[in-house]
């Protein structure tokens, strides 16, 4: 069905993430891929420059070993992790242009008050994609 699937990861700890992953792999073509993207929040200048390198190093490493304990789930599937900074559903769409995915697997919430003025990035995703893109809830 799909060749490449982009799977964004908030690694929050709400699980989410397993079942994602193994929707992906069940609409996996033969042969293809799947990746995983986690767009970390900026630090604030101010703080990015009092923290030494190897934290800022070790920031991104917790992320990675996360991933991959998630794509672990994937079984035999080829996961490949890309770890993105900055407005997650821009770096989501740019993620998706990079890998040239033909679908897009991202999880939703049920919409609080604040997501019908601000949109969420499950919303904005929809909205702005290149691909398909299908919503877990």
């Amino acid at each position: 069905m799909y060749s490449k699937i982009i799977v964004p990861v908030a690694l929050g700890g709400t699980g989410v993430g397993r079942g994602l992953v193994e929707r992906a792999r069940a609409l996996l073509d033969r042969g293809g891929a799947i990746v995983l993207v986690h767009v970390m929040e900026p630090l604030p200048p101010y703080l990015a420059a009092t923290l030494p390198r190897e934290q800022l190093a070790g920031r991104r490493r917790d992320v990675l070993r996360k991933l991959e304990s998630l794509g672990a789930g994937a079984g035999k599937v080829s996961v490949d992790y890309d770890i993105r900074e900055g407005n997650a559903p821009s770096k989501i769409l740019a993620a998706a242009q990079d890998h040239a995915a033909d679908l897009i697997l991202i999880g939703s919430h049920v919409p609080g008050f604040s997501d019908y003025f601000l949109g969420s990035t499950a919303a904005r995703v929809v909205r702005h994609a290149q691909c398909s893109v299908l919503v877990e809830r």
